[in-house]
């Protein structure tokens, strides 16, 4: 059922070339907005600042997408998230060597080439594709198929050999059934699923880990902030050193909480997108007969998940089944 043959659209070269180009005006514009607003408030604490920032951010967003509604501008996620690691990186370069060990440089330097390698790996490998034929449409035999929970959990040779249990999902963006999909990821451009999840989570990782290198890093600079707040004058420096590390912390708090939530699916085998859309999938509903001699209708409650077999054997699955795979991309 592994699709070797399964091709992506070409991509139109002027068409990812002007996505590109407006992502690397978000950033810019961005950045310098984040640098304004260090400089005007520099006397102001780092949590004040990144409330601040979000406000700013937030409002970024809203001018983005009416920009996109009313001039067709539209960006390139993966060209974003890396045009905004060069800039982190230029930043280190120029601003953040003078304070910083010569440990964390190296650990910080070798992490960010880790990322820019598995970027490419993620962005261009295969998540998972499987081809079908037209009459064995999941969404068409989803709707056809009506087998009781208990029917997966005595793992009959039928149910095991179907398509349900091989959990191959549907990604609306991309086109295709993924096996083992668990959400298609902008940032990346492209699904996450059987063969690319661990390294979706090594990548997630590899940004927080990175990016606190660089917040240890730059708030060696930025202690300088509070010497200056008597009226003084920052340098740019300082200033470009607090907003970057601000855009950093924001990226760890988002992040972490994003890292948290796929190692919780991961122990317990759920998928983002089997957790949202478990209606879906008839084997994660907890279905009520009524009893013999009774009347009543079919009820179904909240999912119960036939896929659960511990902690423990979730992990070992998971690193079995995505581990080599994941990395051979």
């Amino acid at each position: 059922m592994e699709d070797s043959g399964h091709r992506r659209k070409r991509r139109d070269p002027w068409r990812l070339i002007s996505r590109s180009t407006v992502s690397v005006v978000c950033v810019c514009f961005a950045q310098f907005a984040l640098y304004l607003l260090s400089s005007f408030f520099n006397s102001f604490s780092i949590i004040t600042l990144l409330f601040l920032s979000v406000m700013v951010l937030l409002g970024l967003t809203v001018i983005g997408r009416r920009c996109k509604r009313l001039f067709g501008l539209r960006g390139s996620a993966p060209a974003f998230v890396l045009t905004n690691i060069l800039f982190i990186w230029c930043v280190y370069l120029v601003v953040i060597p003078q304070a910083t060990s010569f440990l964390l440089d190296i650990i910080f330097h070798a992490e960010l080439i880790v990322l820019l390698i598995g970027l490419y790996r993620i962005s261009s490998g295969d998540p998972g594709f499987v081809n079908y034929e037209p009459i064995s449409n999941t969404e068409t035999y989803l709707e056809g198929l009506e087998l009781p929970t208990s029917d997966i959990y005595e793992g009959s040779p039928s149910v095991e050999s179907s398509l349900l249990l091989q959990r191959v999902r549907y990604c609306k963006h991309c086109h295709a059934h993924v096996k083992g999909f668990d959400h298609h990821c902008p940032a990346f451009g492209n699904c996450i699923g059987q063969n690319n999840h661990l390294l979706f989570l090594t990548l997630l990782a590899g940004f927080i880990i990175a990016e606190a290198c660089y917040i240890v890093g730059a708030s060696q600079i930025t202690t300088s902030r509070t010497l200056d707040s008597d009226g003084r004058k920052v340098g740019w420096t300082v200033t470009l050193a607090t907003s970057t590390m601000i855009f950093s912390i924001l990226q760890v708090l988002w992040q972490a909480a994003f890292l948290a939530w796929h190692i919780y699916c991961v122990c317990f085998n759920i998928r983002t997108d089997e957790w949202m859309h478990w209606k879906k999938y008839p084997e994660f509903q907890h279905i009520i007969h009524p009893q013999p001699g009774e009347t009543g209708t079919v009820t179904v409650t909240w999912f119960r998940n036939p896929y659960d077999k511990g902690i423990w054997q979730n992990l070992k699955e998971f690193i079995e089944a995505r581990g080599q795979r994941s990395f051979a991309l």
